[in-house]
C-alpha cells in the first residue's frame, strides 16, 4: 500500500506564489500527479511527472506551475506562481507504480485558496 501525504496548500492574493508537497512511502513510482477539485467542478489534472523524467502540464497553468521530483522519485512538488482565483481548488496528490490515466493511490488533498 502507497501512502501519499500532502502538505503546503493554504490562502494567497491573487498574484502570489504557494509551493505544494507529497510525500510518498515508497520510491520510484512510474507516475506521480497533481489533480485538483473545485467546489461544483470536475476534479482535473494539474501536472504530472511521469517515467524518467517526461513532464504534462494542463494548459491552464503552463508557464505558472513547475512541478518536481526528487531523485528516488519519493517527494513531488508543485511550485505555483502567479496564482489566480480560478486556480483555488482541494489539490489531491496521486501516483501510481505502472501508469497515470487511473492512478490507484491518492494522497488526502491539501486546499489551495487564491482571492482577488
Amino acid at each position: 500500500q502507497v501512502q501519499l501525504v500532502e502538505s503546503g496548500g493554504g490562502s494567497v492574493q491573487a498574484g502570489g506564489s504557494l509551493r505544494l508537497s507529497c510525500a510518498a512511502s515508497i520510491r520510484g513510482l512510474y507516475c506521480m500527479s497533481w489533480f485538483r477539485q473545485a467546489p461544483g467542478k470536475e476534479r482535473e489534472g494539474v501536472a504530472t511527472a511521469y517515467g524518467r523524467r517526461s513532464i504534462w502540464y494542463n494548459d491552464s497553468v503552463k508557464g505558472r506551475f513547475t512541478i518536481s521530483q526528487d531523485n528516488a522519485k519519493t517527494t513531488l512538488s508543485l511550485q505555483m506562481n502567479n496564482l489566480k482565483p480560478e486556480d483555488s481548488a482541494m489539490y489531491y496528490c496521486a501516483a501510481d507504480p505502472q501508469q497515470c490515466r487511473t492512478p490507484n493511490y491518492w494522497g488526502q488533498g491539501t486546499q489551495v485558496t487564491v482571492s482577488s
